[in-house]
């Protein structure tokens, strides 16, 4: 085989993650499936950790930023979180990845943070208020993509609709006297929702409170 290349390892190593789950990630199976030794894939990785953050940086390679438009502020923060969104489905393990790393460590992750920071700035918020809105809006960012109305990491769909049936199901058996409106709306609780109206609900949920909160200011 080519050189190992350190793209084809986290290539390989999300694609585990994705199917498998990500505990079953390791340069052990790593160089196996690859065909080196563990020692090669050190060369790129020195451990665990360095490899979570090659991860991490691959997620959002799909994910383009770029310097401002001149399109309205707030236009552009929407994409953003919505372009971010997207990235991030394309992998049921993205959640895990970003929750096991610091994030500051990620140049691609910073580069959406930085662009982040400035629309918020530009929408005319104090420097303590926009740090506090764009950890907000990149963390709903990966909270939505993980939602479980979409495939979850390391089972197949079949599985996945299992695990919501039992969990619908639990929630319609409890005592509906005392609990009327999570017996009665049971199934979107669990998330049998149209993923398009869950994504777009979620995010215009977001942004409509920051632009609320932008607007009493003027």
């Amino acid at each position: 085989m080519g050189k190992l290349s350190a793209e084809a390892i986290v290539e390989r190593a999300l694609e585990i993650g994705d199917d498998e789950g990500l505990d079953t990630v390791t340069i052990r199976r790593l160089a196996t499936d690859l065909g080196v030794t563990p020692m090669a894939l050190y060369w790129h990785f020195k451990n665990k950790e360095q490899l979570l953050i090659g991860m991490a940086d691959h997620l959002i390679a799909g994910f383009q930023v770029g310097p401002g438009d001149g399109r309205p502020w707030l236009d552009q923060l929407r994409d953003l979180v919505e372009g971010l969104v997207r990235t991030l489905r394309k992998h049921p393990c993205a959640k895990n990845v970003l929750e096991q790393i610091d994030q500051t460590e990620v140049p691609r992750f910073l580069a959406v943070w930085d662009l982040a920071l400035g629309l918020a700035r530009e929408g005319g918020f104090g420097v303590e208020e926009s740090c506090l809105i764009t950890k907000y809006i990149l963390q709903s960012a990966i909270a939505i993509a993980d939602a479980p109305v979409h495939f979850r990491a390391g089972c197949t769909p079949e599985q996945a609709s299992e695990m919501l049936r039992v969990k619908r199901v639990g929630l319609e058996s409890l005592p509906a006297d005392r609990y009327p409106n999570l017996v009665g709306m049971a199934a979107p609780m669990v998330g049998d929702l149209d993923p398009g109206f869950y994504d777009s609900f979620g995010v215009e949920l977001i942004l409509s409170g920051i632009a609320a909160l932008a607007g009493s200011r003027t």
